[in-house]
């Protein structure tokens, strides 16, 4: 290799709330040899990365621009609204919107959902990120809708959460710039979907080539034997050249 090569590598972002382990471990099991950089961004960072190609795909939050890319959905979340654990609402195992009426609900500026109209009561201000309006939570000034995930990653002892069952959800794709869809991408998309290894839509092969398993020599009779045995190339018997039949007499 001359030094003006260099190691071929991925770059994969991903949104808060996401979590890549599982593709992330099967990636480096199935390419051992391509390094794969995580990059962890804000939703609102995700598109804009990809686009200048500082990343080659990620784990956005839908929707994303389908004229510059491609995306494959992966799940739906539930949505749920962060609470203390001693507020009312925490008497029920699921609410409502309109459960959340006359409830201040804070609306961050990194909020993950596109509400036609925003329920609740406007909170004093818009806090700049999730985790900022986590803190407001808990300090009993008003309430959070966020996706599941997020609310476990912002998890603390003094709050809880409770599925929102009329509200807008938030789905996960993996998505990536249409005109950069490299072999890499695609051996990732066969990792997203469940494909094997061996699936004939993958790259990546287990199985050596197919030249490989001619390689045992064919195995030939030794030099006159099998003349000797039957010398009019017929198969012979157990007695090998014996000839069939009783001879005729001669008179």
């Amino acid at each position: 290799m001359t030094g003006s090569e260099e190691t071929p590598s991925f770059r994969l972002a991903y949104v808060p709330g996401v979590t890549p382990a599982k593709w992330v471990r099967i990636w480096n099991e199935r390419l051992p040899d391509i390094p794969l950089t995580l990059l962890q961004v804000t939703a609102a960072e995700a598109s804009d990365l990809l686009r200048g190609g500082a990343a080659d795909a990620g784990f956005v939050r839908l929707p994303v621009d389908r004229t510059f890319f491609s995306a494959i959905p992966l799940y739906t979340e539930a949505t749920v609204v962060v609470v203390p654990k001693d507020h009312l609402i925490t008497a029920a195992e699921e609410v409502t919107l309109d459960d959340l009426a006359d409830e201040v609900l804070f609306h961050p500026l990194d909020d993950v959902f596109d509400w036609d109209s925003p329920p609740g009561e406007p909170a004093f201000e818009r806090p700049a990120t999730t985790e900022d309006a986590i803190e407001l939570v808990a300090a009993g000034v008003g309430l959070l809708v966020v996706p599941q995930s997020l609310a476990r990653l912002h998890h603390r002892r003094d709050l809880t959460y409770r599925t929102v069952v009329d509200a807008p959800q938030s789905s996960v794709a993996l998505s990536w710039l249409e005109e950069a869809t490299t072999d890499l991408v695609e051996d990732l998309i066969g990792i997203v979907r469940g494909r094997t290894v061996n699936s004939t839509r993958g790259r990546a092969q287990a199985q050596p080539p197919a030249q490989e398993k001619r390689k045992r020599p064919e195995k030939k009779p030794a030099a006159g034997k099998s003349a000797a045995r039957n010398p009019r190339g017929r198969s012979g018997g157990s007695q090998g050249g014996a000839k069939r039949g009783k001879p005729r007499k001669r008179s």
